[in-house]
């Protein structure tokens, strides 16, 4: 999947693309292979991906299943670790308030999205949880890398429901 990438200010790397193109190829398999919501997500730490997910709510028949919650799932399964200090979320859709949390409790450090999410998004556009200075952890945050592409992902998706 390509798009124009817009990159205000030199806010993402030549890395932060590849990933976030990564993300996209996950959320195109959510909706093709599982008729999932098409949402992505890639955590990578130490310059290396440690975990990849999708959102899996329907076919798990679980709330929590969504794309950011199964990356962190995968990366501490295979670091043996809860904390994941330092890693990168790449996600095609800014994560809402559970996916949020989830991301300060493991300690993540920096979060990339692609669409906002005008409804429940908490990096900013609705709620501002990873910044909040009431919270022991924060996390950078960058949006808009490849937005148009997982917004039109996304749009398709829903109207073909409709």
């Amino acid at each position: 999947m390509t798009d124009e990438v817009s990159n205000p200010a030199g806010a993402f790397s030549a890395e932060d693309v590849q990933y976030m193109q990564r993300a996209l190829q996950l959320a195109v398999h959510a909706r093709d292979a599982e008729d999932e919501v098409p949402v992505g997500a890639v955590l990578v730490q130490g310059g290396k991906i440690v975990g990849l997910g999708w959102n899996r709510n329907i076919i798990l028949h679980d709330p929590t299943a969504h794309a950011e919650i199964m990356a962190l799932r995968a990366a501490g399964e295979k670091l043996s670790n809860h904390r994941l200090s330092g890693a990168t979320l790449y996600v095609t859709l800014e994560p809402c308030s559970m996916c949020a949390m989830a991301m300060i409790h493991a300690r993540i450090g920096r979060l990339v999205y692609a669409a906002a999410d005008p409804k429940t998004g908490a990096a900013g556009s609705v709620f501002d949880t990873l910044v909040d200075a009431r919270h022991n952890h924060r996390i950078e945050v960058a949006g808009g890398l490849l937005a148009e592409a997982s917004a039109r992902l996304l749009r398709d998706f829903f109207r073909a429901r409709r």
